[in-house]
């Protein structure tokens, strides 16, 4: 019974000189912090140099939206270049334009891209669909005000046009340029409306794309300080047929702003 008792004391004080040496020895113990600071430098969000947020405006017109901000801007470095507002076709939103990687290579580049869910579409949907011209105009106008882009440079696909073009042509001086891809609405304007708007404009379309990529080409060549940009062999969403043509072209046309 005796020599039980013993070895519980002994157990008992190997113990306490463990947990003794545990708290004296800094080096004893393991190093806890590691994984996290593996986890901080795999981050691709720190590689691509970006910082990417999401976030819903409130007000009249509630509206969800994605931002790409260059992470030196953010860090008190030099200021992005401008701000691109990127706007989407009837069947995507928002994601679209992050999942293609266009707002993390816009700002790579220097650029603040904005993306936002259109009323009635993707995370806006508590914001009901304009059925005006002059509310769809209001509308941009009060997203590019409520988000700091007073002169962005819009690009607009398919469904958006219905947005956009109203926009171009009778507000041109609240664009830096315009970046139509195949929109919806080209022949609700007139060839002599267009040629007064002196906005740089780069038209994108898929060379596959008969219906509305040659329907809109066909007007948008009226604006005339145009450049166009033929993706071959896609289709209507031609970015999404050709990711990299489509960013190059853009990067392209953008540096020369």
């Amino acid at each position: 019974m005796g020599l039980g008792r013993n070895k519980l004391a002994i157990l008992l004080l190997v113990l306490s000189i463990s947990v003794l040496l545990y708290l004296l020895l800094p080096s004893a113990k393991p190093d806890l912090e590691e994984p996290r600071v593996e986890s901080a430098r795999s981050d691709p969000q720190d590689s691509m140099n970006v910082s990417v947020r999401t976030a819903t405006l409130s007000g009249d017109w509630p509206t969800f939206y994605r931002e790409a901000t260059p992470r030196s801007a953010l860090e008190g470095g030099p200021a992005e270049r401008f701000a691109v507002l990127l706007l989407h076709g009837q069947s995507f939103t928002s994601q679209t334009w992050e999942n293609l990687g266009t707002l993390q290579i816009l700002s790579e580049h220097g650029y603040r891209a904005l993306a936002v869910d259109l009323p009635g579409y993707g995370q806006s949907l508590q914001a009901q669909p304009m059925s005006s011209e002059k509310g769809r105009t209001d509308y941009l106008l009060h997203i590019m005000e409520s988000l700091g882009a007073r002169q962005p440079v819009l690009i607009s696909p398919s469904m958006s046009g219905l947005f956009s073009l109203p926009l171009l042509l009778q507000h041109p001086d609240r664009l830096r340029a315009f970046v139509p891809i195949a929109p919806v609405g080209t022949k609700s304007f007139k060839p002599q409306q267009y040629q007064q708007i002196q906005v740089p404009t780069l038209i994108v379309y898929g060379t596959l794309d008969t219906n509305l990529g040659s329907q809109s080409l066909e007007s948008l060549q009226n604006l005339p300080n145009h450049t166009l940009s033929p993706l071959k062999g896609a289709g209507h969403a031609c970015y999404m047929d050709r990711p990299e043509e489509f960013h190059s072209s853009l990067l392209m046309f953008l540096s020369k702003l």
